[in-house]
């Protein structure tokens, strides 16, 4: 599962360095990408891509540049503990493996940007990064944390990996472990038949031990009578 947190970091890292550009001048690497606000139209007015940049939290919400950087060290602390609830689950259903993949690899993704992109592109020191957004659909209006929005809020790679994690989480996982509960509560039913019926069998045997007894007695009982008679 480790491949498929790579394969999404590596996805949202390479589509943000083409939207944004990158300037590596001891590698020789000059590429120029598109200016702060910049839309291409994809399908029409329906889907477009946007060049932003998200100060702080999701849906664009900036909670100040006193709180950033706390933001920044919960979600390297959440990283880490997605990391290592990965690994716990190695051994689980695969739905759930899946979800927590690609929402690791989305978490990281982003927060990728918010530890090192104010400083790889010298406007923001270590933790302080903004957040770069391109995907842009214009599905509803819609009012949230105060705003409101003519257009679905502009998103990444990283961020649609979290959302289908979380949906895999809320539909697929939850039905793989209702499925399993069913099929444990079968089972315990089924040992619990096949012990009722162990105990009904050793009832069986005992009444029929008990009555060869009897006829064990009965048969003692005609050999002293016939004893009796020849003397």
């Amino acid at each position: 599962m480790l491949l498929i947190t790579s394969a999404v970091i590596i996805l949202d890292q390479v589509t943000k360095l083409y939207i944004k550009g990158i300037s590596i001048p001891f590698l020789d690497i000059n590429f120029v990408g598109m200016f702060l606000g910049e839309s291409i139209s994809i399908i029409g007015n329906f889907f477009r891509i946007t060049f932003t940049e998200n100060p702080g939290m999701a849906f664009g919400f900036d909670p100040g540049s006193n709180f950033k950087f706390w933001i920044s060290l919960f979600s390297l602390i959440a990283s880490i503990g997605l990391l290592i609830y990965l690994y716990a689950v190695r051994n689980k259903s695969l739905s759930l493996k899946l979800a927590i993949a690609l929402i690791l690899g989305g978490a990281i993704g982003n927060l990728i940007d918010r530890m090192f992109y104010g400083v790889l592109f010298d406007y923001a020191p270590l933790f302080y990064g903004k957040v770069v957004d391109f995907f842009d659909f214009d599905f509803f209006n819609f009012t949230i944390l105060g705003r409101n929005y003519e257009r679905w809020p502009i998103f990444n790679v990283a961020d649609a990996s979290v959302t289908i994690g979380v949906l895999i989480l809320l539909f697929f996982y939850r039905q793989t472990k209702s499925t399993e509960e069913v099929d444990s509560n079968q089972t315990g039913k089924l040992e619990s038949s096949i012990d009722s019926g162990g105990l009904d069998t050793a009832e069986i045997k005992n009444d029929g031990a008990d009555l060869n007894n009897e006829k064990d007695t009965f048969s003692d009982d005609q050999t002293d009578k016939g004893k009796t008679i020849s003397i």
